[in-house]
């Protein structure tokens, strides 16, 4: 008997394209159903580390033919990866945790898309956000500016640029570099809270909090090891005085609901709500 009903089972291959895939940054449990099935029925994986692919894939009970692909490759290897894609499912994936978050990738992607080939992108662990959400620091914005870089001038340089950006800042360091990274922050950026998260998902996971002395303080004596994220709380808000803030109240009274006014002013200020409400309702009455 032959039954019409539609079949849910997934085809043993993929359609052809590039297929961007996340992998865990440090416990092998936050790899995802679906890059786990992509990986199982892709045609072939490009990795940063073929070492490093391999024991996930071994983890995973996966065989698939690995290809390096890295900062280093030259521009006929990409070539070579992209005209694979027209007909074969490639897999991009990093070392560790979303490929192409200061990871080799965007310079892949950018030539596949301007050749038409299929690109798929598969969310999934990325340190940026996993040390954000554990900092306690404001995160409805943040600035993601990669590794700092190693030279003192050059990274006191980065930290000044950024210094008025008004959220907070999150960058890439590592163990032997975070004390001077921390030094340059307490001079370029004096009275900022730092957040240092490292060993993410792991068995020593920890994020500490506290000034840029504090936390060197503390690494001082126990010496970090591994990448980190390391953030840095917004710069704090000037308050303004009362002439400005009645320029700021009566210019947003002209479109606004007061309620809507005072909060956008509060917000940009630093003042009491209340206060400010007061002003605007004596304002309005003039």
């Amino acid at each position: 008997m032959t039954s019409n009903a539609p079949s849910n089972a997934k085809p043993a291959t993929l359609s052809p394209g590039l297929y961007i895939v996340a992998t865990p940054i440090g416990n092998l449990g936050d790899i995802t159903l679906r890059a786990v099935d992509v990986l199982k029925r892709c045609d072939g994986v490009a990795c940063e580390d073929t070492r490093v692919t391999g024991k996930l894939l071994k983890h995973l009970g996966i065989s698939k033919p690995l290809w390096r692909y890295n900062d280093h490759s030259e521009d006929n290897d990409r070539q070579r990866l992209i005209a694979s894609m027209r007909d074969r499912a490639v897999v991009l994936v990093s070392d560790a945790g979303t490929p192409l978050i200061s990871d080799p990738g965007y310079r892949l992607v950018r030539d596949a898309r301007e050749q038409e080939i299929e690109i798929t992108s598969l969310p999934g662990a990325c340190a940026v956000v996993t040390g954000l959400t554990l900092s306690g620091l404001p995160n409805d914005r943040f600035l993601f500016a990669g590794f700092l870089p190693n030279k003192d001038k050059a990274r006191g340089d980065v930290l000044a640029e950024l210094a008025p950006v008004d959220t907070t800042l999150v960058f890439y360091e590592t163990g032997p570099r975070l004390l001077k990274s921390l030094d340059a922050i307490a001079a370029v950026l004096p009275g900022r809270e730092v957040s240092v998260a490292r060993e993410l998902t792991k068995l020593h996971e920890e994020c500490r909090t506290g000034s840029p002395d504090e936390l060197s303080a503390h690494y001082s004596q126990h010496p970090p090891k591994g990448e980190i994220v390391l953030m840095v709380s917004p710069p704090a808000k000037q308050k303004a005085n009362a002439e400005d803030a009645d320029a700021m109240l009566a210019e947003a009274l002209k479109d606004m609901k007061a309620s809507q006014a005072v909060a956008k002013v509060a917000k940009a200020t630093g003042l009491d709500r209340k206060v400010l409400y007061n002003r605007a309702m004596e304002l309005r009455g003039k």
